[in-house]
């Protein structure tokens, strides 16, 4: 009897499935504005457009594509859409540098959000690291980062029951969540999300980023104020840096933290950063489910928002700059959860092609369409198909940024040698990477220049290496961290063998007991299997379990064959 093949990891199927997201579920009669709003569980499946498509998605799926025009090239298609998100990107600003959205039929109160913002300037900066002399863009980016300067409140003195006390150090926070445009600071008015402080600290990032890239010092003192007020005043985090709350504004505002910490080679900022990471990662799963809510609800009602996993990565990938070993982390997250979370299909989808588009709704092709989407709602071993957010807007937007971010790791060509970070197919300029897994323990490096390299080597390869260089065995020698291969010829394939075992792990996961299988890094299946939509299914050869779409006589799983899938 053969042993059970499984298929592989594929990056760039990923890139690709993301591509075809972001490049067809926009809308052509208004400069392909992004859909945010994808019902999949209806009859017939629909998208229709909400206030946000023209506020925070217009940045993050710039920042998306772009991303993802670096893994995979750009197409006719993919660049009449960047040009399109551009578009959208540089209109729309209004009072104190803020952007705003159109007047559209489906959009209620025009205003700000500055959780938006966020979004908005990580955009701005990557049309700027495109276009670096576009001047129109960096007057808006100037225009926005000293706009939010000067709307925040700036805490001076402590007045306390014995006494004023001077505060040492700028601390600067937002009066509420939102800025009308006609009206600006309006206490009747709130988003009802609750946690201001941590919801508009999202900001920190992207100006740091900004600081950083541009020498802007207005950007630098407001992310400084920022992150003072978010670790100290606010008291969101408490002394062991556990948190309340939303873990994607919790995780992206850490990354914020540690590049500033690292920018000022403030030592208190790292710390902080990596506390709050790691209380994240100890609600998490091995293989990178993690809560959309820290301690806000029921283990059981709560769901993982692919936003928080492309954080986790990013903090981890800063981190390793620092000296965190966060590779295996790193590799285990992104070839599980945050892969399975991706529609790979849409054949449970129920599609009407007889109704135009109208109204802001759009009906065709929708099973098509959503083939690259990324869920807002999965659970450890399946995909919610009822949830709101069954597939997310904000997590399309966000997504191609971490595995675009994780692409350019895997090979890294340096003074010190040519780096292979992570056991992942990639054919890079400097080398050339292919791997076995799941099914055999082989990482190949074909070299593409002379010298030396460095492999580092994962706690699942175990401690029986077999290196080998054109086909001679090599002694194994460790030079910081990495297995050191001195010498090498360009055009020589370096071999890295080890054993592979199947193992089986225990986790509690949003209240399920899991059986997990995994075979080296990678999560083989997992029991028990979660409906409707299953994940794991990773057996080659093995027909695949979907959903009949809504509407069809029987609501049972829909088998498809091996030859179905590959159409």
């Amino acid at each position: 009897m053969s042993r059970r093949q499984y298929e592989s990891f594929d990056i760039l199927d990923v890139a690709r499935k993301g591509m075809n997201y972001i490049t067809s579920m926009v809308d052509e009669k208004y400069d392909f504005l992004p859909y945010w709003f994808i019902q999949i569980n209806e009859a017939p499946a629909y998208a229709k457009h909400v206030r946000v498509d023209d506020a925070e998605l217009v940045g993050s799926w710039y920042e998306a594509l772009s991303a993802l025009h670096k893994m995979t090239g750009a197409t006719d298609r993919s660049l009449l859409v960047l040009a399109g998100l551009k578009t959208h990107l540089l209109r729309s600003w209004g009072p104190h540098g803020l952007r705003f959205h159109e007047p559209y039929p489906w959009s209620n109160t025009n205003h700000a959000s500055f959780h938006e913002m966020g979004w908005i300037l990580a955009g701005m900066n990557r049309l700027q690291a495109d276009e670096p002399d576009n001047a129109e863009v960096e007057k808006r980016i100037s225009e926005l980062v000293r706009g939010l300067r000067g709307l925040v409140l700036q805490r001076k003195i402590r007045t306390f029951w014995s006494g004023d006390f001077p505060i040492d150090e700028p601390i600067f926070e937002f009066p509420a969540d939102i800025y009308i445009r006609e009206g600006g600071f309006v206490p009747e008015r709130i988003t009802g999300r609750g946690e201001e402080c941590i919801r508009n600290a999202v900001l920190l990032e992207p100006l740091v980023t900004r600081a950083v890239r541009r020498g802007d010092k207005v950007a630098l003192e407001l992310a400084e104020g920022i992150a003072n007020h978010m670790i100290g005043l606010s008291r969101y985090f408490s002394w062991d840096s556990h948190y309340f709350g939303h873990v994607h504004s919790a995780v992206w505002f850490a990354i914020g933290l540690l590049k500033l910490g690292r920018h000022l080679q403030r030592p208190r900022y790292i710390e902080k950063a990596v506390r709050i990471f790691e209380f994240t990662k100890s609600m998490s799963s091995e293989f990178g489910w993690v809560p959309e809510y820290a301690r806000w609800c029921p283990e059981s009602e709560n769901h993982c928002e692919t936003c928080c996993i492309k954080d986790m990565v990013e903090f981890a990938l800063e981190a390793v700059e620092l000296g965190y070993d966060y590779w295996d982390l790193i590799n285990k997250y992104t070839r599980n959860q945050f892969s399975e979370q991706q529609v790979k299909t849409g054949c449970f989808i129920a599609v009407d092609n007889t109704r135009p588009d109208k109204d802001g709704h759009t009906w065709r092709d929708m099973d098509q369409r959503v083939v690259g989407g990324w869920s807002g709602g999965g659970e450890p071993n399946s995909l919610s198909l009822s949830r709101f957010r069954s597939i997310a807007g904000c997590c399309v937007g966000t997504a191609p940024v971490g595995f675009w971010l994780v692409w350019e790791k895997i090979v890294q060509d340096t003074a010190d040698g040519v780096f292979v970070n992570l056991p992942i197919d990639r054919d890079h300029p400097a080398a050339r990477v292919e791997t076995g897994y799941p099914n055999t323990g082989l990482l190949r490096v074909t070299a593409r220049k002379a010298g030396v390299y460095r492999l580092r080597p994962h706690p699942w390869m175990g401690a029986r290496l077999e290196l080998t260089v054109d086909g001679r065995h090599v002694p194994v020698t460790y030079a910081g961290g990495c297995i050191l291969v001195e010498n090498v010829a360009s055009g020589a394939v370096i071999e890295l063998r080890h054993d592979l075992a199947e193992r089986v792990t225990k986790e509690t996961v949003r209240g399920l007991e899991l059986s997990i299988t995994w075979r080296g890094a990678d999560v083989v299946r997992m029991d028990p299997p979660g409906l409707p939509l299953m994940l794991y299914q990773r057996e080659a050869g093995v027909p695949k379990s979907y959903p009949k779409p809504i509407g069809t006589a029987s609501s049972g799983p829909m088998v498809m064959k091996p030859t179905d899938q590959k159409k």
